[in-house]
């Protein structure tokens, strides 16, 4: 097999694997959505919780691990307005990209 031909299918190979993780991804999160009984909540829930429902967060403002009740407004209880670590925190969360542990 040439070079080019091996190169062109691997391409394509990895193309739908991370098409594939996609779709799992999302049908994950629309089944967690669903079966999470909050509608309401902007959060999403893969979001790690524990067992009292706080968020497990690691904050980007003092870099640490922190479990953190959300307010009416979805924002952690360490919010801090106008600060830019707690802005893209809030805006992360919910989105369902924060690093959590």
């Amino acid at each position: 097999m040439s070079d080019r031909l091996e190169r062109l299918l691997r391409q394509k190979f990895r193309e739908a694997g991370r098409q594939y993780a996609r779709a799992r991804d999302a049908y994950r999160e629309g089944r967690d959505a669903e079966t999470s009984g909050e509608p309401e909540d902007p959060i999403p829930a893969t979001v790690p919780r524990d067992e009292d429902g706080r968020l497990r967060i690691v904050c980007r403002r003092e870099a640490d691990r922190r479990t953190v009740v959300v307010d009416a407004d979805s924002r952690p209880e360490c919010f801090e307005a106008g600060h830019p670590d707690c802005e893209g925190c809030v805006e992360d969360l919910h989105d369902g990209i924060v690093e959590t542990w």
